[in-house]
C-alpha cells in the first residue's frame, strides 16, 4: 500500500495460521471491528488478534443473518457459488457476487469474522455449494483460502475451490486500489474467472450427459 513495498501487509495472515491455539480475526469495517474487539477481550485461555488494515474505515457491510458466527452478506439463487470474503474485502466480494447474478449463477457471500479457528457451520456451506471462491488480502500461500481448503477435506468436503489474494512477489510502492487492480484483485477480474470455471463445469456435465 502506501508505505511501500516493505510494509505492505501480505503475509501476516499466513505467518499466524501456524501459530498453536491462537484466534485470530477479520474485521470487515468498524462495527464488525468493535463486535470482535469485545469478544476477544472475554477470551482467557489463548491469544487473539485482530487484523485490520490501515487506512480510512470501509463504509459498514450490510448482514442478511448470522449463523453459527458466520454472517451472510449476500444470498440469491441456486448454491452455485459460496464466495467467502476475509476482512476488508466484504464490499469487493458483494461486487462480484453481483456479476455473477447478472450472469445466472446463484451466489451466497459469507464472512467468517474469526478465521482462526474457522466456525464449524464454513463445512455445511462449502458441501452444499458447487464452488467455493475466497478473496482475501493476503498472500494465497498459506492464507486463509490455503486453510478452508484444509479444513474442508478434513472433513471429506472435496467442492471445488478457487482462492483469490496476493501472489508470490514484492509489490511496488503505490494506493491500495492500485495494488489491487494490479494484482488482478478485482470484481471484474475474479467474477470473470469464477464465470469460467462454472461454464467448464457445466461443459464437463453436459459431455457426461452426452455419453450415457
Amino acid at each position: 500500500g502506501d508505505d511501500g513495498a516493505s510494509h505492505n501487509g501480505m503475509w501476516d495472515l499466513s505467518i499466524l495460521q501456524v501459530v498453536p491455539n491462537l484466534m485470530l480475526a477479520a474485521p470487515r469495517d468498524a462495527q464488525t471491528l468493535r463486535e470482535l474487539l469485545r469478544e476477544s477481550v472475554v477470551v482467557k485461555d489463548r491469544p487473539t488478534v485482530i487484523r485490520f488494515p490501515k487506512g480510512a474505515i470501509v463504509s459498514p457491510v450490510n448482514v442478511k443473518e448470522r449463523i453459527e458466527g458466520i454472517d451472510i452478506l449476500n444470498k440469491k439463487g441456486e448454491e452455485d457459488v459460496l464466495v467467502v470474503a476475509i476482512g476488508a474485502m466484504a464490499h469487493l466480494a458483494n461486487e462480484v457476487a453481483q456479476r455473477l447474478i447478472d450472469q445466472g449463477l446463484g451466489v451466497t457471500v459469507i464472512d467468517p469474522r474469526w478465521i482462526k479457528p474457522l466456525p464449524s457451520y464454513l463445512a455445511n456451506l462449502g458441501a452444499r455449494h458447487r464452488l467455493v471462491a475466497v478473496i482475501e488480502d493476503n498472500s494465497r500461500s498459506g492464507g486463509t483460502g490455503s486453510s478452508i481448503s484444509q479444513f474442508l477435506r478434513d472433513r471429506n468436503i472435496y467442492t471445488p475451490q478457487r482462492d483469490f489474494g496476493i501472489p508470490e512477489k514484492f509489490l511496488d510502492h503505490a494506493s491500495r486500489a492500485q495494488v489491487l487492480n494490479e494484482i488482478g484483485l478485482t470484481a471484474q477480474d475474479i467474477s470473470r474467472d469464477i464465470i469460467e470455471v462454472m461454464a467448464r463445469f457445466d461443459n464437463a456435465i453436459s459431455e457426461k450427459v452426452k455419453k450415457i
